[in-house]
């Protein structure tokens, strides 16, 4: 006891007693600080329109970054295999849109909200509507769980600034940017992929698709990707080990009684007229160089420079005070992104017409029409 008090009494001598409380209280302050803002991240209440808005300006950095494939007949049918996903879904009553982004890149992007884009070079590799439905079912997941709004909620590094007060185009464009960060640059968690998996091939099922078509199209993602770098490359690259993924996949649609047969192969070859490049064919584009319209990009076939535009800090979760302007808010979600599918088809070049196209919208008819072609 004594050797005790005295080697306590030597710490409490090394410094004076203002700079020992003065130091512990002002660890004190600075934990408290950190969780309650942690805690006003987490009690934000998110609606509905807000989701939209958020989706609208992820979407918007997206297409800017890709282009958009300006083929209305394309869209128009991917929208339809979509549609009839998202009325099935548990958020039947969103705007819904289904955007095809102008890259050879195979890759797909689930924006809050419910605005999904699937990219040109996804819908050469797919071969069957069972697989697309597969694809989209899992990105539409995304949104009906929403996994985005989740994620970024449950994030400890996130930081409110004094502007961002509900309702505000500050929170907005915070949440936009953070949302990107999200979808783009780091994926979802382990949890989320898995959840949107299952609940995806669920969807697909409901309308009669083969639940396997999903599994169908990872398998031949990962033969066509065999001879790839090391990393991760291509669709879902954040996702799960491909294989243990697979196998789950296959037997939670044995346990679940997944019963559905239909793979629609003939009315997807008749829409879907292209085939996806090799990789080793994929233009590309530097990393953390893309511009406005695609600017600093590099063509990987013909290694020819393009004039660069200087990106400036990229953005994280936690860094959420950016410039104003559409061309600085463009080129900072480009310099951000990079690492969701790392590899040639995550740095594919993109088309330079962000510009979503105008189609009429489906109508009911229309929609339960296209569903009984799925049976047959």
């Amino acid at each position: 006891m004594k050797l005790t008090v005295f080697a306590l009494a030597l710490v409490m001598s090394a410094a004076p007693a203002h700079a020992q409380l003065g130091g512990l209280g002002s660890k004190v302050r600075k934990a408290n600080d950190a969780a309650d803002k942690v805690q006003k991240v987490r009690d934000l209440k998110i609606s509905d329109a807000d989701e939209r808005k958020i989706g609208e300006q992820v979407s918007a950095k997206v297409r800017t970054e890709f282009g958009v494939f300006q083929d209305k007949a394309v869209t128009k049918y991917v929208s339809l295999v979509g549609m009839a996903l998202a009325k099935a879904s548990s958020r039947p009553d969103l705007k819904w849109e289904f955007i095809v982004l102008d890259t050879d890149g195979v890759n797909a992007f689930a924006s809050p909200g419910g605005i999904v884009h699937i990219t040109r070079g996804a819908l050469g590799l797919i071969k069957s509507e069972a697989e697309l439905a597969g694809v989209l079912g899992h990105e539409v997941a995304h949104i009906t769980k929403k996994h985005t709004v989740n994620a970024i909620q449950k994030n400890n590094t996130m930081e409110l600034t004094t502007e961002m007060v509900p309702g505000s185009n500050a929170l907005i464009e915070g949440l936009a940017n953070a949302a990107y960060d999200n979808i783009v640059e780091k994926g979802f968690d382990r949890g989320d992929e898995e959840d949107a998996d299952g609940v995806g091939v669920k969807l697909a099922n409901s309308l009669t698709y083969n639940p396997a078509g999903l599994g169908t199209f990872l398998t031949r993602l990962a033969d066509r990707n065999k001879d790839a770098a090391p990393e991760r490359n291509a669709l879902f690259a954040s996702h799960p080990e491909t294989k243990g993924r697979i196998d789950k996949l296959n037997r939670m649609i044995k346990s679940e009684k997944l019963t559905g047969t239909a793979m629609v192969q003939v009315r997807y070859a008749a829409a879907i007229t292209f085939d996806a490049k090799p990789l080793s064919d994929i233009a590309t584009v530097v990393a953390g160089t893309r511009g406005v319209v695609g600017g600093g990009s590099k063509d990987a076939k013909t290694n020819e420079e393009k004039p660069e535009e200087k990106p400036k800090k990229g953005f994280g979760i936690g860094s959420l005070n950016l410039s104003k302007g559409k061309q600085a808010e463009s080129t900072q979600a480009s310099a951000s992104a990079g690492n969701r599918a790392v590899g040639t088809d995550r740095a594919a070049k993109g088309g330079s017409n962000p510009s979503k196209l105008t189609l009429p919208a489906i109508m009911p008819a229309e929609l339960e029409a296209f569903k009984k072609g799925i049976a047959g």
